[in-house]
């Protein structure tokens, strides 16, 4: 590719900028995956997954957890008692109620 980038107008110098742009970052993404995958592999050779060994998540989400608590005024409003506490049972506990009131 010999082209003389000196006589190039300023618009076809920002396209051959774009263009150079998306081969490098093509270029990083493929050898990434290239040595992804050599390390799954060699990892696999010796008996573990990649994950495994690097301590990273296996995508596996955390089960929900059963509501606990249920507002009085509206029953379809429960909370786990993890997490922050919804105004609802906030405005109950400041009216006198006690957790186990709002217990399901």
């Amino acid at each position: 590719m010999d082209t003389d980038i000196n006589s190039l107008s300023l618009k076809e110098l920002k396209e051959l900028q774009a263009r150079i742009a998306r081969a490098i970052s093509s270029y990083e993404d493929r050898r990434k995956k290239e040595a992804l995958a050599e390390l799954e592999e060699k990892a696999r050779q010796m008996g573990f997954s990649l994950a495994e060994l690097t301590g990273a998540s296996t995508g596996r989400t955390k089960a929900p957890v059963a509501p606990k608590y249920a507002n009085p005024a509206n029953r379809s409003e429960t909370w786990s008692g993890r997490g922050r506490k919804p105004r609802w049972f906030e405005e109950a506990l400041k009216a006198g109620k006690s957790p186990s009131d709002l217990a399901i």
